[in-house]
């Protein structure tokens, strides 16, 4: 599993472009730049859509006060999914990248993929929050329960940082 200190595995995400999903690498995002990326076990979930996501839409100022250039969530669900929960939970307009991590290559990546088959959620991401600058992570917060959402949520990672 991925610790504070070790360098971001490359890996590819998908975004919502103008011409529909785009191929994004997380060396390109975290090259030379600071950014947080924050992980949820599933759009449209309720610890993530009522908690985890405002959290970062909330705190987004005082992160862009500390020179984060982006702020990233990711999510085990397709690209389409992701575009329609960033609308929805207003995520998108806010300025938070919505990133799909559709085949859980990234997460796997990092080691924070897990099931949760009783309630049919499979190669999912823990969810954690990360500040990484130059492509190396300087600060992790993991939630031990993917349903607990505190240390992972945007005040978690601004007291943290």
């Amino acid at each position: 599993m991925i610790s504070t200190g070790d360098a971001l595995p490359d890996a590819t995400l998908f975004q919502m472009g103008a011409e529909g999903p785009e191929e994004v690498r997380i060396s390109d995002k975290t090259k030379g730049r600071k950014v947080v990326i924050f992980a949820v076990p599933g759009a449209f979930t309720g610890t993530c859509t009522n908690t985890h996501v405002p959290s970062f839409i909330q705190s987004k100022p005082q992160f862009d006060a500390k020179g984060v250039d982006e702020i990233i969530c990711v999510s085990v669900n397709d690209p389409f999914v992701m575009n329609a929960w960033g609308e929805a939970t207003g995520a998108t307009k806010a300025g938070l990248s919505m990133m799909s991590d559709a085949a859980s290559e990234f997460t796997k990546a990092i080691g924070m993929d897990f099931d949760a088959p009783p309630v049919g959620l499979y190669g999912r991401s823990k969810r954690y929050a990360m500040l990484v600058e130059d492509g190396t992570v300087t600060t992790l917060n993991l939630e031990e329960n993917p349903g607990s959402c505190e240390i992972s949520k945007g005040k978690g990672l601004l007291a943290a940082i």
